[in-house]
């Protein structure tokens, strides 16, 4: 007997929606949030101003910051899929 792939998609959100009670994941969640709410501060900063130095000064913290976003991200790939994986193991028991 086949498995349609629909039926499978509820249990993967089951428990896609129990990782994201995580407290660290939250704090990770948090953090982006907050670095995303620094980059609008500084595109609209970036997009005032006409000093060149200024302007080389403010992609430098945009840089800065993507490379957070990033590594942020990456730890909550990792975060979530160990989560899953818990999750798994606690379930075949």
């Amino acid at each position: 007997m086949k498995i349609k792939f629909s039926e499978k998609i509820p249990k993967i959100e089951d428990d896609i929606k129990i990782c994201m009670d995580d407290p660290y994941l939250n704090d990770l969640r948090g953090e982006f949030n907050s670095y995303s709410n620094q980059l609008k501060k500084l595109r609209k900063k970036l997009l005032k101003t006409n000093s060149s130095d200024e302007q080389s000064k403010i992609i430098k913290q945009i840089d800065s910051i993507a490379k957070k976003m990033e590594n942020n991200q990456k730890q909550s790939v990792k975060v979530t899929k160990s989560r899953l994986k818990e999750r798994k193991k606690k379930s075949k028991k």
